[in-house]
């Protein structure tokens, strides 16, 4: 019983201090001219591969999948639950009788029981004349005036034990053992709920650096285009040299952060196909031809399908009951009461009844098989002072897991209530990145045509250009902060 309490107290306890703080059966991947591998993905899984090209499509559905499915801290956490199955059937096996065999022998040097005339009349005249006569015929007869015994021996039994009434703690132990699966299973459903959390922001992480690039590539292209202006008007005298130079700058700036992000995505892809479980190949031309190739694996869900925070709203009350976290606050605080019932009973009668069978030859020479039926009452006495001051201290425990399950229960609908803040918060940032682009793409056309048309000096535009850039990644920041606060409250 003892083994079982402790699991569980394990089990909530951790969970508890996490709040205070506050496949297509399977995807067959080919890669011409290479045997095809396999990776294991859920039923409703809508990830494509193209054989011929090496190519991977993920959703962010695949990922959620493949992370419930190979995650780490899943399957560990789906081996608690079912080392939790194992203790709860450990605990029942406490209802039916012990049976256990039971064998002894022994071999003495000396018989351990010599018993003489003497030993059994005394030091006495008579017992010494009586010894004498035993003696003589003893000698005659050729035999041993001493009896001697228990020189070897052996016994062998077999024995069945049931106890009748153990306190409760049987009953309630089963009934501890029976909450520590309940609890492992919210803790499962938990891990679930935060790995999934986890890849999503991997999977966002890498679709907002990929945002990232397309901006870059956009504003690399409108240098380009605009480098024929440039160079056109220092052929013709409207420009300097210097206008040149700073185009350059700015174009090789532009190269230069489109290479940073090339290396961020390639890791940040890495990072994801680590958490799900997706083998690859960092190597474009080396390395195993059957795995993809990291840059070969896209992405299929955008930022563009946003819906307003009304459209995910919940009763706070209902988000904060569905969570496993307050169920297992639950849990705890009923625990803590058995442990409490399990405490009292060790100050309880204890009744057990018993049978035993076997086989015995260890004196006398009167080897037998026989058997007992036996019963036992065990009623402690002298321990009642010290159990009713650990009662005392279980009452404490008790008192402190309800206290602890009202202000944790209180954070969770704080929880609740920033993470909708937070929702609405990232939503409105959105809309005001989206306004800023809008204004600073119509700031750059108006300087291109100013540019053309000599008005305004190519820093000016340049600067525009810069802004736009910024504005862009503001934008993508900003979805993709609602994504993960989308995320956060409803799970989505």
């Amino acid at each position: 019983m003892d083994r079982t309490a402790r699991y569980f107290t394990s089990a909530v306890c951790a969970v508890v201090l996490g709040i205070g703080r506050i496949a297509v059966p399977c995807l067959a991947r080919t890669v011409s001219g290479a045997p095809s591998q396999t990776v294991a993905m859920s039923p409703d899984s809508s990830a494509v591969e193209d054989s011929g090209a090496g190519r991977m499509v993920l959703t962010v559905g695949d990922c959620r999948n493949l992370a419930l499915q190979n995650n780490v801290k899943v399957r560990n956490a789906s081996l608690d639950v079912l080392a939790a199955k194992a203790q709860k059937g450990e605990a029942f096996a406490e209802y039916f009788p012990k049976v256990s065999i039971n064998a002894f022998g022994y071999y003495a040097f000396d018989p351990m029981l010599e018993i003489g005339v003497k030993d059994i009349l005394g030091d006495s005249d008579m017992a010494n004349n009586i010894n004498s006569i035993v003696e003589q015929v003893a000698r005659a007869y050729g035999i041993d005036p001493v009896y001697s015994t228990m020189k070897q021996g052996y016994s062998a039994t077999v024995s069945v034990m049931q106890p009748v009434f153990a306190g409760g703690r049987i009953v309630y132990g089963n009934r501890l053992a029976a909450l520590g699966v309940e609890a492992a299973g919210l803790q499962n459903s938990l891990q679930q709920r935060k790995s999934v959390e986890e890849v999503e922001k991997d999977y966002w992480q890498v679709v907002s650096l990929e945002e990232k690039m397309k901006t870059v590539q956009s504003v690399r292209k409108m240098l380009d285009n605009l480098e024929k202006d440039v160079d056109a008007a220092v052929d013709a005298g409207l420009a300097t040299e210097t206008d040149r130079l700073q185009l350059q700058l700015k174009q090789n700036e532009m190269r230069a952060t489109q290479s940073r992000l090339k290396g961020g995505i390639r890791l940040a892809k890495m990072n994801l196909c680590n958490a799900i479980g997706v083998e690859y190949t960092p190597y474009s031309t080396i390395g195993a031809d059957s795995l993809p190739y990291i840059d070969s694996i896209e992405f299929a869900d955008d930022l563009s399908r946003l819906e307003e925070p009304s459209f995910y709203w919940k009763d706070e009350s209902e988000i904060v009951v569905s969570r496993e976290e307050s169920r297992l606050l639950d849990i705890s605080v009923k625990a803590k009461q058995m442990e409490r019932r399990m405490v009292l009973g060790e100050v309880l009668p204890q009744v057990g009844v018993g049978v035993s069978y076997g086989y015995n030859d260890l004196m006398f020479s009167d080897a037998r098989f026989n058997g007992a039926v036996y019963a036992t009452l065990q009623i402690p006495i002298t321990d009642w002072g010290k159990y009713s001051r650990k009662m005392q201290r279980y009452d404490y425990q008790l008192q402190k897991a309800r206290n602890e399950k009202d202000y944790l229960d209180a954070q969770l609908l704080l929880q609740v209530r920033q993470q909708w803040l937070d929702l609405t918060v990232s939503w409105e940032q959105a809309q005001v990145a989206k306004e800023s682009v809008a204004a600073a793409q119509a700031v750059v056309r108006r300087l291109e045509d100013h540019y053309r048309a000599g008005l305004v000096p190519l820093s000016d535009l340049l600067e525009a250009q810069t802004s736009l850039q910024q504005s862009a990644d503001a934008l993508v920041d900003a979805r993709i902060a609602y994504r993960n606060a989308l995320s956060a409250y409803s799970g989505e």
